[in-house]
């Protein structure tokens, strides 16, 4: 692997002057430490207290992403620091640059083909590699869309509720499986709405299901469906819904699983 001569650029245009191969990566970013390390074992010197994946990661950790230890970061020395324009705030990423550390920022992926380009920049640029199996696999799995099915609410949080809005990761992964998301085309891309409008929603025939992913919030068969009295649901791994990176692959057929067996339970009760 031999690294670039000349500087990249991240996906916000800004550069990110490498001076050969990363060789200590700090990954402040859950999905890109696992796609980082699950592809190259032993290169992430440094990752948040959220990120789970791989199971056996052992790097230090850095915080969290909001508010990660910057000084911490920077005592691990790295020569790439990795993050993402949604996740992580834009003061750490400037001050990181400004100590000389090159930093990758990714942008907020709308869409599971933005996601899965960004990463291919990352590993074929950044780090000098080309692109890694399941990477290839997953542009193959989510190339295609199905035709909707049926539509969802789909909370991120409770107290407030907060629900996929516009534009969001998570709600292109949905599409794509056939599902369509009640809030797709609102103004904002994570609403707040109040509870009596997300039930209005199934009480009016305008929503079917819902979707209730365990990260952020961790809902459970106990703490969500609750607030919906008979309302047909699935519980689904947030890491499935919201991650990109090498779970894309096993998030097709899991998701498409729980997906299809709530879709007969709609489909029963019309």
């Amino acid at each position: 692997m031999s690294g670039p001569d000349k500087p990249l650029t991240d996906d916000l245009g800004e550069a990110v002057p490498l001076r050969g191969a990363p060789t200590r990566v700090v990954s402040l970013v859950p999905s890109l430490t696992e796609a980082v390390e699950l592809t190259l074992p032993g290169i992430v010197a440094g990752a948040t207290d959220y990120c789970t994946h791989p199971d056996a990661l052992a790097a230090p950790r850095v915080g969290g992403s909001k508010y990660p230890d910057v000084d911490a970061v920077l005592e691990l020395a790295p020569d790439l620091v990795l993050a993402n324009a949604e996740e992580n705030r834009k003061e750490d990423v400037e001050r990181l640059r400004g100590q000389g550390v090159p930093v990758w920022v990714m942008a907020a992926p709308a869409t599971v083909p933005s996601a899965l380009r960004s990463l291919r920049a990352l590993f074929t640029g950044i780090l000098g590699t080309g692109a890694p199996d399941w990477l290839v696999t997953a542009e193959e799995l989510w190339r295609e869309s199905r035709s909707p099915a049926m539509t969802a609410v789909v909370p991120v949080w409770r107290k407030p509720w907060v629900v996929l809005g516009r534009d969001t990761f998570g709600g292109d992964v949905l599409r794509r499986l056939g599902v369509r998301h009640a809030y797709s085309a609102d103004d904002e891309r994570y609403p707040r709405p109040k509870i009596g409008e997300l039930r209005e929603l199934f009480a009016a025939g305008k929503a079917d299901v819902l979707v209730l992913p365990d990260e952020p919030w961790e809902f459970t068969a106990d703490d969500g469906p609750d607030a919906f009295p008979g309302v047909p649901y699935t519980l689904v791994s947030g890491r499935y819904l919201t991650w990109y990176g090498p779970s894309l692959v096993e998030a097709h057929q899991a998701l498409s699983a729980a997906l299809t067996t709530v879709t007969r339970e709609v489909r029963s009760a019309r």
